[in-house]
């Protein structure tokens, strides 16, 4: 295995982790900034307020996005043993 393969394999893993990760790191990050601005407004400084609401986003933004990582990860895994044989040389 060239070094160059080994690059392109890892590469390619941390592109798939970054992919699947993102859509719910943008939608907590989302969540934290409106949260954020309504405490501000407010004055509201309770810590189940802004903890809650993240929570439940991460959760139903995880479950509505659960087929698509679970499908670009199945791409990838698939792909991955696919060419296992030309990495292995």
């Amino acid at each position: 295995m060239t070094p160059e393969n080994v690059i392109q394999l890892i590469r390619s893993a941390l592109l798939t982790a970054m992919w699947v990760s993102a859509p719910i790191l943008i939608i907590a990050f989302i969540v934290g900034i409106v949260i954020n601005l309504v405490q501000i407004v407010t004055s509201l400084q309770d810590s189940a307020f802004s903890t809650i609401p993240r929570l439940a986003a991460f959760l139903a933004g995880f479950l509505l996005l659960l087929p698509w990582m679970t499908a670009r990860m199945m791409a990838y895994t698939t792909a991955l043993f696919g060419d296992l044989a030309r990495h292995a040389k």
